[in-house]
């Protein structure tokens, strides 16, 4: 199944223009793409969302959304504060699975980090990716604390048997310290999995246009939409 699941290691470190980079550089491989925003919280009913900016970003491509709430929460908090019914892992596997029979890879991105909740009975991101046997992109902050916070996410992945695609530093600063040049070494020692890009910081301010002809080259080349599932899913089985 052409699925990979984004993720971040927290809250505000690029996820959303990272997916709409990885959708654009497929889009300029020749695949069709689809996006599915598992849930949207802190926008409300006529706001655009995560998925309609990476379709605004990256082309031509399907924007599919669950669930929205209103409050910037967590999202089974937000359902449960709205009294809306909550999204569950179920809901996104099967979504996905019905856009993956219309396209030719599926983008499923996440609400902050990896264990963020989706419903009461605490299903996460990490349940979905699961169900859909899909491997899973972390995306991390370039600076101080990334190691750490990349490091508990890659491990929670190994410990859930969950195939890690690799990472990508979602804002790369115009003017690195010392921390962000040598978490570029370390990062890739510290997840066990290889550092599949980095976006510059603003990355999302740049018109449709030259977003979609710079998206390619920020990423490596197995994320411009010709990696293999299967071969990745045999590759990482034990």
């Amino acid at each position: 199944m052409p699925v990979l699941v984004i993720t971040g290691t927290g809250t505000e470190v690029g996820k959303t223009v990272t997916t709409a980079a990885v959708a654009a550089a497929a889009v300029a491989a020749g695949r069709s793409v689809a996006v599915l925003k598992a849930a949207q919280t802190g926008v409300g009913p006529h706001e655009r969302g995560d998925a309609d900016e990476v379709a605004r970003l990256a082309g031509t491509v399907t924007a599919a959304e669950l669930a929205r709430f209103p409050e910037p929460l967590a999202p089974g908090t937000a359902a449960r504060r709205a009294g809306l019914t909550p999204v569950h892992p179920q809901d996104v596997a099967e979504a996905a699975a019905k856009l993956a029979t219309e396209h030719d890879l599926v983008l499923v991105e996440g609400a902050g980090g990896l264990l963020v909740r989706f419903d009461a009975t605490g299903g996460t991101l990490a349940d979905a990716a699961r169900l859909l046997n899909a491997p899973v992109l972390v995306v991390a902050s370039a600076g101080l604390g990334t190691l750490n916070t990349t490091e508990l996410t890659a491990r929670e992945l190994r410990a859930r048997e969950l195939g890690l695609l690799g990472v990508v530093i979602g804002s790369w600063p115009g003017s690195p310290d010392l921390a962000s040049r040598c978490n570029v070494a370390d990062l890739p020692e510290v997840a066990c999995a290889p550092l599949l890009g980095a976006l510059p910081a603003g990355a999302g301010a740049l018109q449709p246009t030259g977003f979609r002809r710079a998206a390619p080259g920020w990423l490596a080349p197995r994320l411009h939409g010709t990696w293999d599932a299967e071969a990745f899913r045999a590759r990482e089985a034990p």
